[in-house]
């Protein structure tokens, strides 16, 4: 029996049977086979969340659906297959004088995935990718063909949607004119970081940090030696036309944002990561680092921050709400759930809001609280997948 994992091992399960498909036609028939008989059938991206979203019943393997199918330069607009990741489109839309409008520092996800689980970039202007989508085809949960444009009622609803609306055959999203980036990191310490943070994501296109609580954590970015912990490692990226490479101090990159943008990640760690409003940052931050300091060593890894636009699909975790987006970590295999507890009880004070792709602790009552179209949301997925073919276990407990 073939056994499907994520690509850090946290999860893992044995589907019955996994079924390839080459065309839009065969996935209406797996589907259709699926509510005839009762079971419940997914698909998956590149498995890099780190919830159980993916486990289904028959699994559904679209890796055939792979590829631009066109690009509008005039609309800007760009339609792909689902299996098409976030590094497919560099170098083609580049050639066309477009890019992509932000983009996370993993680019091998696939697009109808990162855009499911509302993956993003940052940037305080910058939404994530899934408020890029404009459209899509999708067959939903009786075996139908959806086609979804820009001015469908159902859009915001789709955007982020957890796959729980249909399989997407095609998508298309909004693109914008290429454009080169500077990347620059420096060291400093924490309460100098937290001094300009208010003028750094105001000043910065894209703005992050990781802050280093210890010497050890330091070591994980070969930082250690005096001053590294308690510092923070910061990442900028400007819009920068005409730097001279020569110009940029050692470690600093410039280039097309498509190269810009990723970063090369072992999956040796667990990530709990959530969005919190960002007029509370200075707040949020304090009480963090308070947090972690009392939990060493299992925060020893360290705390990634970003920020992030609102957008207005339903249950991204940025609707209608700018975010701060607090990313914790862990080494595989260490005991810390009573930590990650705490930070989640911590967030829960600021209401914070789970990305999809990363642990949580959400309950269906937690999540009617903090989105405010979340029974919306759940009648629009029942509208599309009646007999709740794509539910699972874990889906079935938040939007049944």
């Amino acid at each position: 029996m073939t056994t499907w994992s994520n690509w850090v091992g946290n999860q893992s399960f044995a589907p019955r049977q996994v079924v390839a498909t080459a065309d839009e036609e065969s996935v209406r028939e797996q589907v259709r086979a699926a509510v005839a008989g009762s079971y419940r059938v997914r698909t998956f991206g590149t498995g890099h969340s780190f919830t159980p979203i993916v486990e289904t019943d028959v699994l559904l393997d679209t890796t055939a659906l792979r590829g631009i199918v066109e690009i509008d330069e005039p609309a800007r607009r760009v339609r792909a297959l689902p299996k098409t990741t976030i590094g497919d489109f560099g170098k083609p839309l580049w050639e066309r004088g477009l890019a992509l409008a932000n983009q996370g520092d993993i680019d091998t996800q696939s697009i109808a995935g990162a855009v499911a689980t509302a993956t993003h970039g940052s940037g305080r202007r910058l939404p994530n990718l899934s408020a890029t989508v404009t459209g899509a085809r999708l067959v939903d949960g009786t075996g139908e063909i959806v086609v979804i444009d820009a001015s469908h009622p159902d859009l915001p609803a789709l955007q982020a949607s957890i796959g729980l609306m249909g399989i997407m055959t095609e998508l298309e999203i909004e693109v914008v004119p290429a454009y080169e980036l500077t990347a620059r990191t420096d060291v400093l310490p924490f309460a100098e970081m937290l001094e300009t943070f208010a003028d750094d994501i105001d000043r910065y296109r894209h703005y992050g940090f990781f802050w280093m609580p210890t010497d050890a954590s330091a070591e994980l970015y070969n930082l250690s030696g005096a001053g590294a912990d308690d510092c923070v490692l910061k990442r900028y990226l400007e819009v920068a036309p005409g730097t001279d490479p020569a110009d940029l101090p050692e470690h600093h990159r410039l280039g097309p944002a498509f190269e810009i943008y990723p970063m090369v990640y072992d999956p040796n760690f667990h990530e709990v990561e959530y969005f919190l409003p960002l007029d509370q940052a200075r707040a949020i931050l304090s009480e963090m680092r308070q947090l972690m300091f009392e939990w060493l060593p299992l925060s020893v890894y360290p705390l990634e921050i970003r920020v992030v636009a609102a957008d207005e699909a339903w249950i991204s975790p940025n609707y209608q709400r700018e975010n701060l987006v607090v990313s914790i970590s862990g080494e595989p295999g260490t005991d810390y759930w009573t930590y990650l507890h705490a930070c989640d009880q911590l967030f829960a004070e600021f209401a914070g809001r789970p990305h999809w792709g990363k642990i949580h602790f959400m309950t269906a009552s937690r999540l009617a609280g903090l989105f405010p179209r979340y029974d919306e949301f759940v009648q629009t997925r029942k509208r599309f997948d009646p007999k709740g073919v794509f539910l699972n276990d874990h889906t079935q407990a938040l939007f049944a």
